[in-house]
């Protein structure tokens, strides 16, 4: 429920409609589509054919290809954005995922830093900037905790991976969303 693909899926249609209506959500269609709904479809044709070994791409060998697509699709829908003049709050979101990409993609080459909480994290960060921010940081401290723990009780991440992963994905949309509305 709270994987990756489906918050950068999920996450641009409510800020659009929150922040946009209909403009909005076509925007955040644009992003969800080829920013979530591309690289899942990726991820999951791959585990049947038996390039990834999982939907949770344990194997940190098998990432970079990965995280090299949705880079090249954060990077278009970044292009596509400046070039047809969308909101700057839909601009900045797709550039937080880029940021928070930037972060945790070299980590992972060494170490298994959790996208599950780097994006939970993030999204919440970016809610927060357009919700009342004391209701959604306490639900969404709740929640990526409970993603964490998770992550940990089914091994696929240490307690210390965990929170490194929320912590990058939750600063990285915080100083990106900073850069663009000092």
């Amino acid at each position: 429920m709270f994987a990756p693909a489906h918050i950068v899926i999920g996450l641009p249609l409510v800020v659009g409609a929150t922040t946009s209506g209909w403009a909005g959500v076509a925007w955040g269609a644009l992003t969800a589509a080829l920013c979530g709904g591309i690289p899942l479809g990726v991820l999951l044709a791959g585990v049947r054919s038996g390039r990834f070994g999982d939907k949770h791409v344990k194997d940190r060998a098998q990432r970079p290809k990965l995280i090299g697509l949705i880079v090249a699709l954060v990077v278009t829908v970044l292009a596509l954005m400046v070039m047809l003049g969308a909101p700057r709050l839909m601009v900045a979101g797709a550039a937080a995922m880029l940021s928070t990409l930037a972060v945790t993609g070299p980590v992972t080459l060494w170490w298994k830093i959790s996208f599950h909480t780097a994006v939970a994290a993030g999204g919440v960060v970016m809610l927060a900037w357009i919700l009342p921010p004391v209701p959604v940081y306490t639900a969404g401290a709740v929640l990526v905790a409970a993603l964490a723990w998770s992550r940990v009780v089914i091994r696929d991440h240490t307690l210390a991976q965990t929170v490194a992963g929320a912590i990058a994905g939750g600063a990285a949309t915080w100083l990106t969303l900073a850069v663009f509305f000092p």
